[in-house]
């Protein structure tokens, strides 16, 4: 079973998937949040997903940002429409800056490096390989 993250934003959401054996984190996709649930209810149908991993915004005192509330409420939504799946939070601080530093060592242009939508998945991405190797 595959293991699905998600970084949470108001306008975006980037989803990251592992493989089923659960060694490699993939980008899937960035989805609009109200369309999220749509979305997981059709992908499930035929991958089955083991855990939710939601990023977790903090600010470098470890206190909750801004952000917060909302991803609590998404959060919170996950495990009442997907209450067979477990939701677990992990501390997502820099996976933005990041996930911009990556484009930008690709070797991609300026472009690529300015699409938010590319840089919500890669910090999913980097958020579910974070979690990956705490937690095995």
């Amino acid at each position: 079973m595959r293991i699905m993250a998600f970084d949470y934003g108001t306008k975006r959401i980037g989803i990251a998937v592992t493989d089923p054996m659960q060694i490699i984190a993939t980008g899937l996709d960035t989805i609009h949040p109200l369309k999220i649930i749509d979305y997981l209810k059709k992908y499930l149908q035929t991958e089955p997903v083991e855990r939710f991993i939601v990023g977790e915004p903090k600010q470098m005192d470890n206190t909750p940002s801004q952000s917060a509330i909302h991803v609590k409420g998404f959060a919170n939504l996950l495990k009442k429409t997907f209450p067979e799946i477990p939701v677990e939070m992990f501390d997502e601080r820099f996976t933005s800056k990041m996930a911009s530093a990556t484009i930008a060592q690709s070797g991609m242009g300026k472009k690529a490096r300015q699409n938010k939508e590319l840089v919500d998945t890669i910090s999913a991405v980097i958020l579910l390989q974070s979690w990956m190797s705490k937690s095995f």
